[in-house]
């Protein structure tokens, strides 16, 4: 088996790149610790074009955004969407489950996901290295979804329920490994209040979602990854002016 068959059936899985022939969707399943590598792709390529839009800055962090979104093919926007219904819903843990599962949008996810967006935006547009602020948001948000992929119990058979199946808990030590690069440059305060985000996030999303619905989805999954990349970036905004030495100043 080609060694780049998890990767490639990661990307294929999050984003729309057109990456030929499909890959063997178990060599993701198996490695769902790689998850944060999606973000450097996802990140990496809205980051170049901030780095190189000669843009004003909330139009550049419109821009930044859009592209994330289009690669992604919205997949975990709508996640979010259908979060937003599914804690909307007044009555049994049926009815949550299916207006979380239910295929068109109501007011509750259109309020939840305007909410996050405009969040996001504005904090992205708020920071002088937006194209460093994007690619370490959008990590972040995969770092996050291979945690509620890990620890997330399902509550149905689905894709989130096979994934889940096969991740083991010290797969959240190499995918953890793989976001620690992206915060050597930060300050230490920055750093600890992400850290406490992508900590929050799933903490908070798994109790809430096994109250709620029994259980974690690929919704719910979704909608961590949205939900930690406008955390960070809100970290990022308010901390931009703070000063304090980085990881990597304290390393040295």
């Amino acid at each position: 088996m080609n060694p780049l068959s998890p990767v490639i059936a990661l990307l294929q899985f999050t984003t729309i790149l057109p990456l030929g022939k499909m890959a063997p969707f178990d060599s993701f399943s198996r490695n769902i610790w790689i998850y944060p590598l999606a973000g450097y792709v996802t990140g990496g390529l809205a980051g170049v074009v901030l780095f190189l839009l000669p843009a004003p800055p909330l139009v550049a962090a419109g821009i930044g955004l859009a592209i994330v979104f289009f690669i992604t093919g919205c997949n975990h926007l709508d996640g979010l969407l259908d979060l937003g219904d599914g804690l909307m819903a007044h009555g049994s843990c049926e009815i949550r489950v299916r207006a979380l599962t239910d295929r068109t949008i109501g007011t509750g996810g259109m309020a939840l996901g305007f909410m996050v967006t405009l969040v996001s935006w504005g904090s992205l547009a708020s920071l002088p290295l937006a194209f460093f602020a994007i690619i370490l948001a959008e990590v972040a948000g995969k770092y996050v979804m291979a945690i509620m992929t890990i620890f997330g119990r399902p509550f149905h058979e689905g894709l989130h329920a096979m994934l889940h199946k096969y991740a083991s808990p010290w797969f959240a030590i190499p995918s953890t490994l793989l976001l620690l690069p992206l915060f050597l440059p930060v300050s230490i305060i920055s750093v600890g209040l992400m850290v406490a985000v992508m900590i929050a996030v799933p903490a908070i999303l798994i109790t809430l979602s096994t109250r709620l619905f029994g259980g974690v989805n690929g919704d719910v999954t979704g909608a961590s990854g949205e939900l930690t990349r406008a955390g960070v970036l809100v970290v990022l905004a308010c901390t931009s002016t703070v000063s304090a030495p980085s990881l990597l100043e304290l390393l040295l």
